[in-house]
């Protein structure tokens, strides 16, 4: 459910025109429901209410600060990969004490910054990993607590890359060596074994690949505990698709929560969640403006003032997402195959090939929809266009939470060289 509808044959997000919004912000522009986050947040949490847990926001889904924000204000706790995010998610709120550091290149300076800090857990990926992390842990007189991300070697299908829970995958240490990683953890200094993380991958429809990574953890847990372990934690990540199109219908987090419950409800565990999508995805849209609409050898294409630097899930992942007028079109209006494409110089600029839309001409304005997750975060200044602005809606209010950078301050970190002449 999100909070996205035509008003008065106008898109509105919440009780805002999308047509005021890019009338003040211009276009491209990502545009977030408060409403939505909040309801997506309270069904996650209201389905393992019995059970003790920390949902662990993946700030990389999207890390705008407005989005953290509202998020922490409901006690989310935060899933980071960088320093950055870290200290984004505690800037907007999130305690130290929730925040869960993962990904596999953690550097000395973003271990140090997480055990001054005092975060829930590092999620260790390699045994070198482990090594520094108590080599700096002995230096600062800390004890860091772990737990391995394990492999579980199970194919969760969905889009190759998308996919982390494979042997092919860079992620997690194997399965078949957990046991040896988590003796080498109790005989370094520094070092607190007190879980177990899986992740198998993103956008899963169906929660029956993740049982099955569950069913492995949980007689792991057991395991572990039988030799002496103190595992009171299961970090099993997040994953659970959201619908990007009709037709798309993904098991409900109460399905899930259900799941969990089953196979992990006797361990006495705390059950951490990182999801990110689930939450900020249809939470999301970014409007783009039509430039141009240009004939030629038989095909429409529906030249747009967004290109993939702004929104790259679709030339990266072939991902699909659909696309409304702001303008409510006729309901007899014709439907015509369009190419909806961007201004950037790349052939892989392209959103959409052959897809049925009304009448477009130059000025219109659409929205992309489910774009709260991977849009803005995975934006860029690729041929020196700005990053795209955000604004937060929460009722009949909205404001800016990241505005669109000048010329000026995209240039403001370069320079030429003295020894060039006029640098």
């Amino acid at each position: 459910m999100h909070h996205f509808a035509y008003r008065s044959g106008v898109l509105h997000c919440e009780g805002v025109s999308l047509e005021a919004i890019a009338a003040e912000l211009g276009t491209p522009t990502y545009v977030y429901s408060d409403a939505t986050l909040r309801r997506h947040y309270k069904v996650l949490a209201d389905a393992f209410a019995d059970v003790r847990h920390l949902i662990a926001y993946a700030v990389k889904a999207n890390s705008n600060l407005g989005v953290i924000a509202t998020l922490a204000s409901l006690g989310a706790g935060a899933d980071v990969v960088s320093g950055g995010e870290m200290l984004r998610a505690m800037k907007a709120g999130v305690p130290a004490s929730r925040i869960v550091f993962s990904g596999v290149g953690k550097s000395a300076d973003e271990i140090a910054l997480g055990l001054t800090h005092g975060i829930h857990q590092f999620n260790v990926e390699s045994l070198p990993e482990l090594e520094r992390i108590s080599s700096i842990a002995v230096k600062m007189g800390k004890r860091a607590p772990i737990a391995f991300r394990v492999n579980p070697h199970v194919d969760a299908g969905g889009h190759a890359h998308i996919s982390t829970g494979s042997a092919e995958h860079k992620f997690g240490i194997a399965w078949h060596e957990a046991d040896a990683a988590y003796d080498a953890a109790r005989s370094l200094p520094g070092i607190e074994p007190v879980g177990i993380a899986v992740h198998i991958g993103s956008q899963i429809f169906r929660v029956a690949p993740f049982k099955e990574a569950w069913t492995k953890v949980a007689n792991l847990v057991r395991g572990l505990r039988a030799r002496g372990f103190a595992i009171s934690r299961l970090d099993f990540g997040g994953g659970l698709g959201v619908p990007y199109k009709p037709g798309d219908d993904p098991d409900s987090p109460a399905v899930y929560a259900a799941q969990a419950r089953e196979v992990l409800g006797d361990l006495g565990v705390e059950l951490i969640l990182e999801p990110g999508r689930l939450i900020a995805g249809n939470a999301g849209v970014m409007m783009s403006r039509v430039e141009y609409v240009k004939e030629r050898d038989g095909r429409t294409f529906v030249i747009l003032d967004s290109g993939m630097n702004d929104l790259i899930r679709p030339a990266l992942y072939s991902a699909h997402h659909e696309v409304l007028p702001v303008r409510e079109p006729a309901p007899d209006a014709p439907l015509a195959p369009v190419d909806l494409v961007g201004p950037v110089c790349e052939s892989t600029d392209r959103f959409a090939k052959d897809r049925p839309m009304p009448p477009m001409k130059a000025g219109d304005l659409v929205a992309f929809m489910t774009a709260g997750a991977y849009g803005a975060t995975l934006s860029s200044q690729y041929n020196t266009r700005p990053l795209v602005a955000e604004a937060l809606v929460r009722g009949d209010a909205w404001a800016v939470v990241r505005r669109r950078p000048s010329f000026e301050d995209m240039i403001a970190l370069e320079g030429a060289p003295d020894w060039i002449s006029g640098g």
